[in-house]
């Protein structure tokens, strides 16, 4: 590998504001992809090593230096200290439905979420989470969003692939089971107490006859 190879990519991915193709870095510094990559992963290990502040990331298609996990508490202190700009509940729910449905129309995702979600798609789109990817070879033609290289960026991911299934967010079978079992009981409990009184109103009516 030629001595100059690593140096310049730390420097080029210093003043980089978002994730570099790794083919872009390999024109950038005249290497095969495969030396660029060997490179960039020795360089995120020896960070890693040192414990510094910072870490060389794979993330949304490319690298890019980012503050270490650790270091989040001080970052965040010093990047949101005084500042309110955090997405609503309503639109990280939109933002869900967009990252998991995607490609999905506003009217799609207003039936899932059963509510009007143009508001909240403006400010999404604002944001730069999500944007019109396609459109809907169907009857009028519907714009179709995605998600950006901007939501992977901010959410430290390399491609949509490495978003956690959503079938760890579902409650296993004890936990159904046993949420069933806790509804037939309220169930069972509410008949109860309806005969009871349907008994005192026939009692009621039988005495007064």
């Amino acid at each position: 590998m030629a001595d100059h190879v690593a140096p310049a990519l730390e420097a080029i991915l210093l003043v980089a504001e978002e994730p570099l193709p790794v083919e872009l870095l390999s024109r950038l510094v005249g290497a095969p992809v495969n030396e660029v990559i060997e490179l960039c992963d020795s360089l995120a290990a020896e960070y890693e090593a040192d414990g510094r502040g910072f870490i060389l990331a794979r993330i949304a298609g490319g690298y890019r230096y980012q503050t270490a996990p650790e270091q989040a508490p001080y970052v965040e202190r010093f990047v949101l200290d005084g500042q309110s700009a955090r997405l609503s509940a309503a639109a990280l729910e939109t933002l869900a439905v967009v990252a998991y449905k995607q490609p999905v129309s506003r009217n799609q995702i207003a039936s899932i979420r059963g509510v009007n979600v143009d508001g909240v798609m403006r400010t999404l789109q604002q944001r730069g989470y999500v944007d019109e990817v396609a459109r809907d070879p169907g009857p009028g033609q519907a714009v179709l969003y995605g998600t950006t290289p901007t939501f992977l960026e901010r959410l430290g991911l390399h491609s949509i692939d490495d978003l956690p299934p959503l079938g760890e967010f579902f409650p296993g079978p004890a936990v159904v089971e046993a949420l069933e079992r806790g509804l037939r009981v309220i169930e069972d409990d509410s008949e109860v107490g309806d005969s009871e009184v349907g008994d005192s109103e026939g009692s009621g009516q039988d005495a007064d006859e």
